[in-house]
């Protein structure tokens, strides 16, 4: 998922009652939850290197352990930072001034603080760290949660990685009880020290609840497609790919042996539509430029993840954000397409591709041997 639903999902996490056991526990819940997506920082090395690493050991449950732990050391360092701050010097000239104002108010009252439970804050840490793997299995890109002893990518298909339904939830539980509070200081109730729990219960219930539905529409999809007459061939294997929103709504990709077949399903009318003229798509021939790059970094790893890879040779096209190479005279070169099917639909239009597919990637291939040049998401690899 992208990094909104993460950290108000770490957020929920911590606020639905963590942060009754321990100081910093939303803080910890929130930092945990997304910390894993730290591997985009490998796109300083270019994208190849971004794909290649992104959603790989940060995001299995080998290193979720070790995230907790690298999230608790470094808000120990933050508390420790705090106190050198004299922040607790400056709360007590504080309860001093109040104290003066009212001499009878309990001064232990004031100067109580909630304790730092090192267990208790690892175990959140460790809590929403595992949200992020199970977050970004629901969705289409996948995850390798056995790397590096099992490398093969688990994909659920069945949430969109920008869920708004998910965001309305999570938004509601962190928003509405700040409003509350407001209203309660307009007519002078006494504040509440952890207020939210019940609405962060509520948003994560809500959608553990939006996962099952569409993880149940998602089957009810397939089903419909296997028993639906869709290609004029046997299928080899399909997939289901999903729209935001519309829990009733997939894309169908159907792989014979000489297309690929794509289909707009909806499970609550029980229809499936496909053009046998626009929605086919013939595998494209195998050439020595595409053998090629298939053996280049970028190819090597498209392929190790692309598990609805395409690869086609345009001939002499020049890609987008990267320059032609230039040659001897004699000499032929090819820029060859790496595209994913699985992305190759218009989420939020009628299903029909327009443009270039996100996710995509060109090598030039000289003599239908030699890398020439790489680029991904139209940035070059250098």
């Amino acid at each position: 998922m992208e990094p909104i639903t993460h950290f108000m999902t770490g957020a929920c996490i911590g606020r639905a009652g963590l942060n009754r056991k321990t100081a910093y526990a939303t803080l910890a819940a929130v930092l945990a939850a997304e910390a894993a997506d730290l591997d985009i920082l490998w796109g300083i090395a270019g994208p190849v290197n971004e794909l290649k690493h992104h959603r790989g050991i940060t995001h299995t449950f080998l290193a979720v352990p070790v995230v907790a732990a690298v999230v608790v050391a470094a808000i120990w360092f933050l508390d420790r930072w705090l106190k050198k701050r004299s922040l607790t010097r400056r709360r007590l000239a504080n309860v001093a001034a109040a104290q003066a104002k009212d001499p009878g108010a309990p001064l232990h009252h004031k100067l109580q603080e909630q304790p730092i439970r090192w267990g208790w804050l690892y175990l959140t840490a460790l809590i929403a760290a595992l949200s992020h793997l199970l977050l970004d299995w629901t969705n289409n890109y996948g995850v390798r949660p056995f790397f590096p002893f099992n490398p093969r990518w688990y994909a659920g298909s069945f949430v969109f990685i920008a869920e708004p339904v998910a965001w309305a939830f999570l938004l509601l539980a962190l928003v509405v009880p700040g409003l509350l509070g407001l209203a309660d200081r307009e007519i002078g109730a006494r504040r509440q020290r952890f207020r939210g729990r019940g609405w962060a219960i509520f948003a994560l219930i809500g959608l553990f609840a939006l996962g099952l539905w569409r993880y149940t529409e998602h089957a009810r999809a397939l089903d419909l497609v296997a028993n639906t007459q869709v290609a004029d061939a046997p299928v080899k294997r399909a997939a289901m790919e999903p729209y935001p929103v519309n829990p009733f709504r997939w894309h169908a990709i159907l792989e014979t042996r000489d297309y690929f077949q794509t289909a707009e399903v909806n499970t609550h009318a029980e229809t499936v539509e496909s053009d046998p003229h626009q929605d086919v798509l013939f595998k494209p021939p195998v050439t020595a430029a595409t053998v090629a790059a298939q053996r280049t970094p970028l190819g090597q790893v498209y392929l190790d993840w692309g598990t609805w890879a395409v690869v086609r040779d345009f001939g002499q096209e020049t890609v987008p954000g990267l320059a032609p190479p230039q040659v001897a005279p004699g000499r032929i070169w090819s820029a060859v397409e790496f595209t994913d099917l699985r992305f190759r639909y218009s989420f939020l239009g009628n299903g029909a591709a327009n443009g270039r597919a996100p996710l995509g990637g060109w090598v030039y291939i000289v003599d239908g041997r030699d890398d020439a040049g790489e680029s991904l998401n139209g940035r070059q690899q250098r």
